[in-house]
């Protein structure tokens, strides 16, 4: 089915308030259950005791802010945290669990000492989130580390970590692709799906918004969320009326009654706002544009005017959109590898139906598997011509999952299994019955799919002649299922018939350096030289060669090259060369003549 959508926009903003202390909460849950894994697998080991869950030493008390240290780990847990980490321990499948028991452990975590994670701002440490035992403490964001533990002496401390709570975001927004391919990040901790055309996949809006935070919520995220017809207007419900659904049309009326902070505007504008005596978007909405904006500018009048339903700023979504989308969703999750490749077998019929009705080719795929913990694998691979077999597309699939390091974990199973084509092509029709080059090319190009998909495309390439003198700039190397058209229609210099070859059968990356006792100067040949600690004495010389730098790139430091085919007394034949002229190019900082310095390029056969 093709992605495009011509139903009216809908929005799904889903908002984190507490990612971060989550974040900790979710990794502290898995260790205590992998150390009850431990216990259970060892039981006769007297150094795994469920006391070291029970009763571990006392946290460390470190200076705060600073990296690499916390006020406390896995610490001060009570007695049935232990018995409750034993139900949270892996399961019987390799990288499966009992996500519902760690989730409920991350839950008692939550119910424990007050947790906090704490970031430095302008020399000063303040809270950065808070959990709801911190909020029930009566702390708040924003507050120094200094007042919290005045008002609750019990308090657990951790260092912000901005880049982890980011690739948690991340990975929750990979999660989210199960029910949208535009999700876009609204940073610090929010998200955007466009549902439009979708929703009715999933029972509708109010159906998919309870799915969405309920999944969030068992494991371990507190989750707020809201669906709109703009972006902004969703933001701003879900700012502080979490579950609001807001009617096409009916924006204005659903944020009309919130205070003017749901519209995230700057704090500065925030309070010019309450201090003119508007406090909800409604009595700002009330006032004419022209005054908001003479007060408070135009881009809070903007914001305004999206939050309200005129108008919206479109979101940047995290992947671009594939030009053509199939999936499986399964009832009960999938995990043998026959139904997996029947899946994609029958998906990649699906895709290449609905690419022929436009007479397109894939050159870029992408199967995506959603395991039901919310982890995401996604495999990519790309041809060289576009693609229109399902033979074809199952072959290439099949090579890259045999070709994988780490191998296809499913878990506890995948419910989804999605097949997207990133980059399409229109398919020329040649005559392909009487024109062998054609069959040969399309064997070649095959061939090339298949080594690909298995050791990486940028692995296998091919040279193309670069207008350069420049040994080493003379060819480029490019990937092969791009550029084999280039490649087969290239010029190179053509051999000199009964001459030998100017140029090397084997070219070093980089000229090696060897070691010259002396040479006949100021431009001949030296006599014998030394080449990974062996030496060769020269019998045959042709040469020089001289090779100058162009002129428009030199950086200063480039000079002009003598290049000689030497032979060696065993027959070896080398192209060497001397770096510099003598006395011209080769001076110290005296003035005085220097020796050059000599390198091997490359190998004649």
């Amino acid at each position: 089915m093709s992605a495009n959508s011509v139903n009216r926009r809908r929005f799904l903003s889903l908002w984190l308030p507490r990612l971060p202390i989550d974040r900790i909460k979710r990794k502290l849950a898995q260790d205590i259950a992998s150390q009850a894994e431990l216990v259970a697998s060892e039981p006769d080991d007297p150094s795994c005791e469920v006391s070291t869950l029970a009763g571990p030493s006392p946290p460390l008390r470190g200076r705060v802010g600073e990296k690499g240290t916390t006020d406390a780990g896995v610490c001060g847990l009570p007695l049935s945290l232990a018995s409750r980490a034993s139900s949270a321990r892996l399961g019987p499948r390799k990288g499966g669990g009992n996500p519902s028991a760690k989730a409920s452990l991350t839950n008692e975590l939550g119910n424990c000492l007050p947790s906090v994670v704490v970031a430095k701002d302008h020399n000063a440490i303040l809270l950065h989130a808070i959990d709801e035992a911190a909020v029930r403490a009566g702390l708040s964001i924003g507050l120094p580390l200094a007042n919290a533990r005045a008002i609750c002496p019990e308090l657990t401390v951790y260092d912000a970590d901005p880049a982890a709570d980011l690739k948690t975001l991340n990975d929750i927004a990979d999660w989210c692709d199960r029910f949208t391919p535009l999700v876009a990040l609204d940073l610090p901790y929010g998200l955007f799906l466009d549902i439009t055309g979708c929703a009715h996949l999933f029972g509708g809006e109010r159906a998919l918004l309870q799915t969405v935070t309920g999944a969030l919520s068992r494991r371990g995220f507190a989750v707020s969320a809201a669906i709109a017809g703009t972006s902004i207007a969703a933001r701003t419900l879900t700012r502080t009326a979490s579950g609001r659904i807001a009617a096409d049309g009916e924006e204005a009326a659903a944020v009309g009654p919130l205070p003017v902070s749901a519209l995230g505007a700057d704090a500065a504008v925030t309070t010019g706002l309450r201090r003119a005596g508007l406090k909800t978007i409604a009595d700002v909405a009330s006032r004419a544009p022209h005054e908001i904006s003479a007060r408070f500018g135009a881009a809070f009048t903007t914001l305004l005017g999206h939050a309200l339903g005129q108008g919206d700023a479109p979101i940047s979504p995290r992947k671009p959109l594939p030009d053509y989308i199939v999936e499986k969703r399964f009832p009960e999750p999938v995990a043998t590898d026959t139904v997996i490749a029947l899946t994609l077998s029958s998906l990649a019929k699906m895709l290449v139906a609905a690419m022929d009705k436009q007479g397109k080719g894939a050159r870029q795929l992408e199967a995506s598997f959603f395991r039901t913990d919310g982890a995401v694998r996604a495999i990519m691979v790309e041809t060289g011509r576009p693609v229109t077999r399902p033979e074809m597309i199952d072959r290439l699939f099949r090579e890259r999952l045999d070709a994988l390091n780490d191998p296809l974990d499913p878990g506890f199973g995948f419910d989804l299994i999605r097949l997207a084509a990133g980059r399409t092509e229109i398919v020329v029709q040649q005559q392909r019955d009487l024109d062998a080059t054609i069959h040969d090319n399309d064997e070649l190009s095959a061939l090339i799919d298949r080594i690909a998909a298995r050791i990486g495309g940028k692995r296998v390439v091919v040279h193309l002649p670069l207008e350069s003198h420049i040994p080493e700039r003379s060819a480029l190397a490019l990937p092969a299922q791009h550029h084999l058209a280039a490649a087969g229609a290239a010029a190179w210099p053509e051999r000199v018939a009964g001459e030998p070859p100017l140029r090397p059968l084997r070219l070093f990356e980089r000229p090696e350096p060897i070691k010259v006792p002396f040479a006949t100067v100021p431009d001949g040949p030296p006599h014998q030289f030394t080449w990974r600690r062996a030496q060769h004495d020269v019998v045959r010389v042709e040469g020089p060669e001289r090779i100058a730098m162009e002129w428009w790139k030199q950086d200063g430091a480039s000079l002009t090259r003598d290049y000689f085919r030497v032979e060696d007394a065993e027959g070896q034949r080398f192209w060497i060369f001397r770096d510099g002229l003598y006395e011209s190019e080769l001076r110290d900082e005296e003035g005085r003549p220097v020796p050059a310095n000599w390198y091997v390029h490359g190998l004649f056969a």
